[in-house]
């Protein structure tokens, strides 16, 4: 029987949430993306107050999306239900009222990285680095969320060079409020997360909902979707990112 994709973990009123392929350093497929959706969905109704997401292991938070698995070469281990009854993961961590806290602890690339953006809060190893190697691939990661964290001048050079950088950058640019060892990452996610779920529930959703007003775009987002499902299957996208699987594993 394999592991599942998804681990959970209750700690009073927090929610730990591990991304759990670590022999794929956590990628992200359609199988973790429908568990990680189940994960937050329930967390609500569970009276959960905060959510922690990390990854398994301690080379990846997440890899971004894995790409034997985007390029056909894999499919499923396990059925899932029919494309309708699936739950977006993303989009549900996107649209949960919770606060939620990333514990990057390695690789965070790509769609990884655009997970750990949709957090609220983004506290990193010192070991972690980061990639958004979207325009490599032929797609766009992130533009319309990047830039309310790190402004636009440094998002547009991260994501037009797709370059990798490391913890201390992204905490100098402002894309994680604290870095520690990763040892002590962890538990100083833990101990945010309480200290949070000590406060007014509805304050906390509240200020959480009035700050994504002021700062996010739906508009941007969905502009964001709207081009990724013209570019993807184009025979350049389909070429970029054939040669990008091949040069990554070598299939």
């Amino acid at each position: 029987m394999s592991e599942p994709v998804i681990l959970t973990e209750r700690q009073g009123d927090v929610l730990v949430v591990t991304l759990n392929r670590p022999h794929r350093h956590n990628a992200m497929t359609a199988e973790l993306n429908h568990h990680l959706g189940l994960a937050i969905e329930g967390a609500e109704p569970d009276g959960v107050k905060v959510i922690v997401i990390t990854g398994a292991g301690e080379k990846a938070f997440c890899a971004g999306a894995d790409m034997l698995e985007m390029s056909g070469v894999e499919t499923p281990d396990t059925p899932l239900p029919p494309q309708e009854a699936r739950v977006n993961g993303t989009g549900r961590l996107a649209a949960t009222p919770l606060p939620v806290i990333a514990a990057i602890n390695g690789y965070c690339y790509g769609g990884g990285a655009r997970l750990a953006i949709d957090c609220d809060i983004r506290l990193a190893s010192d070991n972690a680095t980061f990639r958004l190697p979207g325009v490599e691939y032929g797609l766009v990661v992130a533009a319309a969320t990047l830039p309310r964290l790190v402004g636009v001048s440094k998002a547009k050079e991260w994501i037009f060079t797709a370059r990798k950088f490391a913890a201390d950058e992204a905490l100098a640019s402002g894309l994680l409020s604290a870095v520690y060892p990763q040892s002590e990452l962890l538990p100083a996610a833990l101990d945010m997360a309480a200290t949070i779920a000590g406060h007014s529930v509805a304050a906390v959703r509240e200020s959480k909902r009035v700050m994504d007003l002021a700062t996010a775009s739906e508009a941007a987002k969905a502009e964001e979707n709207a081009v990724n499902s013209e570019l993807r299957g184009s025979p350049e996208q389909t070429e970029r990112f054939r040669s990008a699987t091949n040069k990554v594993t070598g299939r």
